[in-house]
This record gives C-alpha cells, sequence and structure tokens, in this order.
C-alpha cells in the first residue's frame, strides 16, 4: 500500500515510480526531446547535491526567474526536497519588478532561464544584500562582473561528481513536513506592491489530492504547459498533479506558439486562463468568416445542433433522437476538423485565473472538449471550487472543493458578499508582511478573498466580481464588470474590453476591436484606411462596433447600459503594461494609460 503523501517530496518520489520514458519534454531544434522519470530523478538529486555543497541550507530561499522549462521543474523538486523555499518570478517582469520580488523574499540565490533574465539581476544587485549567486540554465556567463556565477550544466556536473551519495537526498525529502514552507508566490500587484503569498508542502499536497478526486484523471495523459509555472494555477494543475497522475508534461515554446504546439504535441489535457480560450474562440470563427458561403452557412447550421444539446452534455448526457443524430452529423462534419486543429486528442481542458464567459464555454463543449472552470486564488493553492463532470453550470464555478473542514463551512458568503475560505489549503501568511496578513485572514481563519459572489440551494458558487473593482457609479448603483466584459468579448467583433463608471453617471467602455474582423468588414464596405489607428476612426467603423454593443446592450439594466465607447488601435498586453502576468486587466494602469480618452466620453453630451 503506497505511503500516504504529505509533502511534494513524497509526491515526487511517489510519482518517478512509474518510469515514463516522457515525464517532460521540451521543444529543441524544431523536435521535442523527452525526459524520462529515471533521468528527471538523477538531474533533481544531482542538483540538491550540488546546492547543499555549496552551502545553501534548510529554509534559504531561491529564486526562479524563467519560462517554463524542464530546469524549472527540476529546481522546484530539488529545492521542495531539500528544504529551499523557492520564490518565483515571472520572466516577463521589468528589471526593477524583479528586484523588489528578490530584495523582500531575501532570496539567497537566484536561478536565470537567459542572458536577458541575469542582465536583470546584475542590474540591480547592489541594491541585494542577501543575493550570494546566479545560476544561467543556457548561454555564456558574462565576465567581470565581480559576482558569484555559475551555469547550470556546471552545476549538476558538481552534483554527479558526487554521484555515490545521491541516497542522501532521498533522505532529506524524508525529512520534509507538511507544516514545511514550500514556496513564496508574489500575487500580481494590481492595486499595491505585491505580497508574497507563504505556501506550505500541505498547501499544495491538500489541493492536489482534492482536485483529482473532483476531477479524476489518471495516468497516461499528455499535458501542453504554456501558463507560466510562476502561476499557481500553472504549478497545482499543471506541474504537481500532472506529476502525481502519471501525466507527460509537454512545454510550449511560449504563449504565443500555443496554436502551432497543440497540432505538434496532441495534448489528452490543458489547463489555462480565459484569454488563451478567447483567443482560440476567436481565430476559428475569423477562419470562419473568411471561408466560403457555403462553408459559413454549414458552420452555423453546426453550431445550431450543437447549442439545442448543449445543456445536456453539460449534465454529461449523450443526446438522442432527432437533435442527437443532428448534433452527431455537426461533429463529423464541422467540430471533428476544429479538435484536429487542437491536436485531436483533448479530452478535458481547465480554466482558471478569471471569469470564463458562457458563451466561450459552450463553443468548447460543443466542440467536444469539455471545459471545467474553477475558482482560486494564489493565497488558496489555488483551487476553492471547481465544476465536476456531469455537473456543469455556465456562470458558475462549480461547488466547493469539501463542504466543511474541522467543522465549519470551507467556503462561506461573508454578510457584503465576500467570499471567505478556510481549509488546508489556505496560505501561512504574506511573507514579512504581518499587517497584511491580519487584513487577509480573520481571527476565525478564514481568508478573505476580495470576491463577491453568492451560493445557490446546491452549494455552487458564482463570482460576481471583485470586490475592489464593483464600479460604483455616481447615482449609487453598482456595476460588475467583468461578465459584462465577458459578453462583450463574446462577440465576433470585439477582442478586449474594460468598463468605466466608477463615480461616474453612466457606463463606458474602452474596446479593442478584433482587427480580423473589423477589417473584414471595412474591404465590403470599401473603407480605405493606412493603419488601424486610422480606421478606429473612422465613423462608419465606429459605428459598426457601436452596434455590437447596443445588442448586448438590449439585455442589461439601465444603469449598466454602456453609453459610450472608445475604440483602442492596439491590444492590451503583459508586455505593454496593461495585464497582469495571469493575464487579467490592470484597471489603475488602463485608467491611467487612456486618461485623456476617458474623460472625453464624460465631457461631451450622451449620445
Amino acid at each position: 500500500m503506497a505511503q500516504p503523501i504529505e509533502t511534494i517530496a513524497q509526491l515526487f518520489y511517489q510519482a518517478i515510480q512509474r518510469g515514463l520514458p516522457d515525464a517532460l519534454a521540451v521543444k529543441r531544434n524544431g523536435t521535442y526531446e523527452p525526459i524520462s522519470h529515471a533521468e528527471l530523478v538523477t538531474r533533481v538529486e544531482r542538483l540538491a547535491l550540488a546546492m547543499a555543497a555549496r552551502g545553501l541550507k534548510t529554509g534559504d530561499r531561491i529564486a526562479i526567474m524563467s519560462e517554463n522549462r524542464p530546469e524549472w521543474a527540476i529546481a522546484d523538486f530539488a529545492c521542495a526536497i531539500q528544504g529551499l523555499p523557492d520564490v518565483t518570478i515571472y520572466a516577463t517582469l521589468n528589471p526593477g519588478q524583479a528586484a523588489y520580488i528578490l530584495k523582500d523574499s531575501q532570496a539567497r540565490w537566484v536561478m536565470c532561464s537567459t542572458r536577458e533574465q541575469l542582465d536583470k539581476v546584475l542590474a540591480h544587485w547592489d541594491q541585494l544584500p542577501n543575493l550570494e549567486a546566479a545560476v544561467l540554465f543556457d548561454g555564456d556567463l558574462p565576465e567581470g562582473t565581480g559576482r558569484s556565477l555559475v551555469t547550470w550544466s556546471d552545476l549538476l556536473r558538481e552534483g554527479e561528481a558526487m554521484e555515490a551519495r545521491r541516497s542522501e537526498v532521498r533522505a532529506w525529502g524524508d525529512q520534509r513536513k507538511a507544516s514545511d514552507l514550500l514556496t513564496l508566490i508574489y500575487t500580481s500587484g494590481t492595486t499595491a506592491d505585491p505580497k508574497g503569498a507563504m505556501l506550505t508542502h500541505g498547501n499544495l499536497v491538500s489541493n492536489v489530492l482534492t482536485a483529482i478526486q473532483a476531477v479524476p484523471m489518471q495516468e497516461g495523459h499528455r499535458c501542453l504547459s504554456f501558463l507560466p509555472l510562476t502561476h499557481i494555477f500553472e504549478r497545482m494543475a499543471g506541474h504537481f498533479l500532472m506529476i502525481h497522475i502519471g501525466a507527460s508534461i509537454y512545454y510550449a515554446e511560449s504563449v504565443n506558439t500555443v496554436a502551432a504546439d497543440l497540432a505538434v504535441v496532441s495534448p489528452t489535457v490543458i489547463a489555462s486562463v480565459p484569454r488563451i480560450y478567447e483567443k482560440i474562440f476567436g481565430r476559428i470563427y475569423e477562419g470562419v468568416a473568411s471561408a466560403s458561403l457555403i462553408k459559413r452557412l454549414i458552420f452555423h447550421w453546426a453550431m445550431v445542433a450543437g447549442r439545442r444539446v448543449v445543456p445536456q452534455l453539460y449534465l454529461g448526457q449523450m443526446p438522442k433522437g432527432w437533435k442527437g443524430f443532428c448534433y452527431g452529423m455537426a461533429r463529423k462534419v464541422v467540430f471533428d476538423k476544429i479538435a484536429a486543429r487542437l491536436g485531436g486528442r483533448l479530452q478535458l481542458a481547465i480554466s482558471g485565473g478569471a471569469p470564463l464567459g458562457p458563451k466561450i464555454m459552450e463553443f468548447f463543449w460543443i466542440v467536444g472538449l469539455p471545459v471545467l472552470e474553477g475558482y482560486g486564488l494564489t493565497e488558496t493553492s489555488p483551487v476553492i471550487t471547481i465544476n465536476r463532470l456531469g455537473e456543469v453550470v455556465p456562470g458558475c464555478v462549480g461547488r466547493p472543493l469539501y463542504k466543511d473542514w474541522n467543522g465549519r463551512p470551507f467556503v462561506k458568503i461573508a454578510e457584503d458578499g465576500e467570499i471567505l475560505c478556510q481549509g488546508p489549503n489556505i496560505m501561512v501568511g504574506y511573507w514579512n508582511n504581518e499587517k497584511a496578513t491580519q487584513e487577509a485572514i480573520d481571527a476565525d481563519g478564514y481568508l478573505h478573498t476580495g470576491d463577491i459572489g453568492h451560493q445557490d440551494d446546491q452549494g455552487r458558487l458564482y463570482i460576481t466580481d471583485r470586490k475592489k473593482e464593483l464600479i460604483v457609479t455616481s447615482g449609487g448603483k453598482k456595476v460588475a464588470p467583468q461578465p459584462l466584459e465577458n459578453l462583450l468579448k463574446g462577440d465576433k467583433y470585439i477582442s478586449q474590453a474594460v468598463l468605466i463608471g466608477d463615480q461616474r453617471n453612466f457606463i463606458t467602455a474602452l474596446i479593442v476591436p478584433n482587427f480580423d474582423s473589423l477589417v473584414r468588414w471595412a474591404g465590403y464596405k470599401k473603407i480605405a484606411f493606412a493603419s488601424h489607428a486610422e480606421l478606429i476612426q473612422n465613423p462608419l467603423a465606429i459605428a459598426k462596433v457601436g452596434s455590437r454593443v447596443e445588442r448586448i446592450n438590449e439585455h442589461l439594466s439601465n444603469y449598466e447600459r454602456i453609453k459610450k465607447i472608445v475604440l483602442l488601435d492596439q491590444e492590451m498586453t503583459l508586455e505593454g503594461g496593461q495585464l497582469t502576468p495571469s493575464l487579467k486587466v490592470k484597471r489603475r494602469v488602463v485608467n491611467q494609460m487612456y486618461a485623456t480618452q476617458i474623460e472625453a466620453m464624460y465631457s461631451e453630451p450622451k449620445a
């Protein structure tokens, strides 16, 4: 009988007994190269030996600044076994942001994927009194820095020289406890400086083991990993959980290559934030729009057939009769071709990090890819609720992982509508920030999520919005922006939308059009333009997108309706500073960046 798993070290050593030939795989020179379980444990133990020989001790923090790749996973497991809490830093952060986290966490070492990441550290090393050394995964070390630098390959060679001592590493893993600090994950910092959530071995293990009871998965899956491992959702669902069940993890080259990587890897499962599903949805609809009339008609017939049966699909029922026949034909004629573009083998997709629009979810279920939406936070390791197979409700994030924990509700709703949670997945607190910890976790041990929501009579949770992001109009009406933004993004002419209106007398929106659709429409209308910036100034283009907004307004209360819009010619991106690394909108930044356009909407009379 297998030993009960309480730590990530135990999870790792149980998992590698499966002996998979492709536990991890990474693309090099155009082809995926596999790393077996046997090779994985060898590299993990050699790294741990080398770090110990260089003086790292239990409790020392090690930062990782890297894109998704095998070295990330190897370093993570080595740190977990050795008792070195790792500090995960998004590779997309600028030097100052990265330095803030390195300094706040008092990291002794930092592991960098490339010279670009290492240069960020070198630029601020003078302000990092605790930093002693940096490791470079790829490339040559710079000379004359006066810093202690070592390459990944040299570090592994140092460990290889101690091959006879590898059994010691497993003994170190046996010393780990569920209460040991595993990692510091810094929140995105949409409203203030990032805070380091302290998560233990027990926090993550409890979430892994309970999540696979809610969403049964087993050995044999292949996962495409593209959401950053720094993100708690990918860390738990795409990393620890996949290792635990014996899935193979294939790393995408980048978020931008996901479409191509899906076709090459043919994964059976993916985990992602809604923005990726939105992009896939938009790309497919754009392909349909550019197809011949007969193909467009066939696609729309197939979608009608799918919508008639999707309520049964959500409940895990196979549609029968005439509806079932039509849907079966639609699958063969249309949807199987779409599934083939996604690799042809996808069985399950998991969505988290932000609300997924019901229209997007409906589309993937119709196509034959069940998307299960969940909800959680960095501070909750992360999953709090998830939709189970057979009981999916669009717009709902599912039932809590537990009904009760230690005799008290696992999830409860405060008087003001805020969602509270207590249980084995709740962080210890924020690193070196007792004030923020006390503000987040009350005297009863409940974490205040900052989200507003409600539960139905089945215990299913519905998220209304972020407490701090609710728009309160000057007339006192409260408007939750995310559901309305999701409705807008479900339109083929709209790629991104941000609602404005706090302390204003009506609601407006900043909209990034889906330029593929808008440009095609402009061609039909023979509208001349030299750039996207010129196109969005054309009154006909503004009116076209405005008419799509009006379609949505028809279903809204008067105080929710979007009275004015401004079109933007550039997508809001992580690199542009408008999105967090988990691809959520930084509303404060957006308000500042587009202040002129926003003020113009409110300085003129409503149309």
